[in-house]
């Protein structure tokens, strides 16, 4: 099978997608924004044909890319696992004839405003949620629904953008912001644990899925610097109850969307109202959450994706062994880390726990909005959720990263 493979380079796990193809028997072809002779040797061994570009989100660019690569070959499938780069590939995927997730329904994964609007219509529980471009649209929202809500990107990923809203004070500070006729998604503001839930599908029948808890919500996280978040998957996902719940909701939402052979990232809360979906793209996670399934289930997540857009089948299963999580451990101040304290008493206690990490001593700090990884972290696992996520709890209280 000859599959298109978009940006391969950068983020760093990127490089794991032309692996686990070539790993399946694939020939890659794959194009991205990086020169060829810039490419490390073991990545440039998984990839058959590269085509450099300007920019993989520019239509035309990766159109003429793929036009190179038809020319050489039938190009069976073209796949993209970063949300920038999903709606790029979807339109020159029906461009060009090939297979795959389709320009509307990637669409509907991007615009959260039209995703809401399709998944109450298919009866899934979500928040109360409109589009607006312009400040009289978001001011009658406020009028209908009241404080507080969350105004956002249309089409943004994690927390970027995300403004939480309780009063027409605020809203008069963001508007500001966003100036007089900001296209923006604004919804009704959810309060309630939230989580994730990530699958890999196969022809519109989930094949694999995995569940994580924030501690705390994204929104707090990404804007309190004495806070070290964290997020844990469960290895708990059996059992029923919630899980059960969540499994059926992301079943319905697949379905009312369209997704056939993709993974998905769904967002969701636990609200006093019950379950709620929140948002999905048609994608895998971010910020390396692959990674602590792959640790947590004994498991090459990234050969399962291979073999469901090659072979159209998942034959792996997750041992569901160990909850697995990260925790981010924040700088106490902008500028350069100089050390680190606490990890002596941290490798003591939890070293035989102890998946990976990053320490970046010397280093400049990113800021704290840039995310779980901007900065330090460690990611640890252990057969007992409720055990790592008081192990995660401690390691925040102890672990004091220092810049000046």
């Amino acid at each position: 099978m000859n599959v298109v493979f978009v940006e391969p380079n950068f983020p760093r796990n990127q490089r794991e997608f032309p692996r686990a193809l070539k790993a399946v028997g694939a020939t890659v072809f794959a194009v991205g924004e990086t020169p060829w002779e810039w490419l490390d040797e073991e990545l440039q061994s998984w990839i058959d044909h590269y085509y450099q570009v300007g920019s993989v989100t520019d239509v035309d660019q990766l159109s003429a890319a793929v036009s190179h690569f038809q020319s050489l070959a039938w190009i069976d499938a073209l796949e993209a696992t970063i949300e920038s780069h999903t709606l790029p590939a979807a339109t020159v995927r029906e461009r060009h004839g090939i297979p795959g997730t389709s320009v509307h329904t990637t669409y509907l994964c991007r615009d959260k405003p039209a995703m809401k609007d399709a998944l109450r219509r298919a009866g899934v529980p979500t928040a109360a949620s409109t589009g607006a471009s312009t400040v009289e649209e978001i001011r009658e929202f406020v009028a209908a629904n009241g404080y507080p809500i969350i105004i956002k990107p249309r089409d943004g990923a994690g927390a970027a953008g995300t403004h939480k809203i309780s009063n027409d004070t605020e809203l008069n500070a963001v508007l500001d912001t966003l100036g007089g006729t900001a296209s923006v998604a604004v919804e009704e503001f959810i309060e309630g644990h939230e989580g994730f839930y990530d699958t890999i599908s196969v022809d519109g029948d989930i094949k694999l899925d995995f569940a994580c808890h924030y501690y705390p919500g994204v929104l707090e996280a990404m804007r309190t610097r004495w806070i070290s978040p964290q997020y844990i998957s469960t290895n708990r996902i059996g059992e029923g109850g919630l899980y059960a719940e969540l499994r059926d909701l992301g079943e319905r939402v697949n379905h009312a969307l369209g997704i056939e052979t993709s993974a998905t990232h769904m967002e969701y809360f636990v609200s006093p109202k019950g379950l709620r979906f929140s948002e999905i793209g048609a994608r895998p996670p971010g910020v390396g959450c692959w990674d602590l399934y792959a640790a947590g289930n004994d498991m090459d997540i990234f050969r399962a994706w291979a073999d469901a857009i090659v072979h159209h089948q998942v034959w792996h299963v997750p041992s569901r062994q160990y909850a697995a999580g990260i925790i981010a451990l924040r700088p106490d101040r902008d500028g350069v880390i100089t050390h680190i304290d606490g990890l002596d008493d941290v490798y003591r206690r939890y070293g035989s726990l102890l998946i990976d990490q990053h320490l970046p001593v010397g280093q400049g700090t990113q800021p704290i909005e840039a995310g779980y990884m901007a900065n330090a972290w460690m990611r640890l696992r252990h057969r007992d959720f409720d055990t790592l996520r008081d192990v995660l709890d401690d390691i925040g209280r102890t672990v004091q990263v220092r810049a000046s």
